[in-house]
């Protein structure tokens, strides 16, 4: 695992297996010079992708590669369009740097939203180095391999009613509807879902972010998706979270059971990128 020159926020772990995870919403990092901008550090936090750095950690001995950023989405959001153009027109979500929390809440104390000016700033500084890292990392690995399979990391809460009725499936598959990855590819994934015999979907309310749209490129031999978790999935989600119980503690109890799904998923990402099917 290394840390590329002048980011010291950003990890890149590389193996030499077809598949590449990235992580963009893992983070909690807010720089120094931000802080007072926010309402609040727990609820800029809040709607982190929280522990899956930890749930994944088995995906280096596969010999996966991991991008990983330690900085809050609430910052800037390396998952969205960085033209800011949204990626579900019409349906409530959150900017490339977000002035709301998903549930509709202001991050910012009055008149330090980001203007113009500062998220260009945050985009090269943040934004710009781990897209770039990304890049390398598939172009480094489809020197070597015909197919790469290129699995975007997620985890959000089971029920947030401003993003979505109801209670959110335990996968929720992003392949922007079908057009980010091989249909060979999708099926696999959705076979090792069933095996746990949790609930799942796939281009529900959640097709796949800005990476799974910019790097799924099936015809020139990258293909991506998205895996979207709902929270209650691998840890004891709370009703109401607040700042007396959210985040809940990482347990490897508690997540074995969806680790050993998820490793079958991520073997199946292996095999189509191997072998084609």
């Amino acid at each position: 695992m290394n840390t590329p020159p002048g980011t010291p926020w950003l990890t890149v772990q590389t193996g030499s297996a077809p598949l590449l995870l990235c992580m963009p919403h893992t983070g909690t990092d807010i720089p120094a010079e931000l802080e007072q901008d926010f309402v609040s550090p727990w609820l800029a936090r809040r709607d982190t992708d929280w522990w899956i750095d930890r749930l994944y950690a088995f995906a280096g001995p596969l010999g996966a590669s991991v991008v990983r950023t330690g900085i809050s989405r609430s910052v800037i959001d390396m998952n969205r369009d960085p033209s800011g153009a949204s990626l579900y027109p019409g349906q409530p979500t959150t900017e490339l740097c977000p002035t709301t929390t998903f549930d509709g809440e202001p991050l910012y104390r009055d008149a330090r939203v980001p203007a113009p000016a500062e998220i260009q700033r945050r985009r090269a500084r943040y934004f710009e180095p781990y897209h770039r890292a990304v890049a390398e990392q598939i172009a480094r690995l489809r020197r070597t391999h015909p197919r790469v399979v290129v699995y975007d990391c997620h985890s959000i809460r089971s029920q947030i009613p401003r993003l979505f009725p109801g209670t959110l499936p335990n996968f929720n598959i992003g392949t922007f509807s079908g057009a980010s990855c091989d249909a060979q590819l999708t099926r696999a994934v959705e076979k090792a879902c069933d095996a746990g015999g949790w609930s799942h979907i796939t281009d529900g309310r959640f097709k796949g972010g800005y990476t799974t749209r910019h790097y799924g490129r099936p015809d020139e031999g990258v293909h991506a998706v998205q895996m979207e978790l709902a929270c209650r999935s691998y840890l004891r989600e709370p009703a109401v979270p607040d700042a007396s119980n959210w985040p809940v503690p990482w347990s490897a109890a508690e997540a074995q059971p969806l680790q050993a799904i998820l490793e079958r998923v991520l073997q199946a990402c292996l095999r189509f990128a191997l072998h084609g099917h």
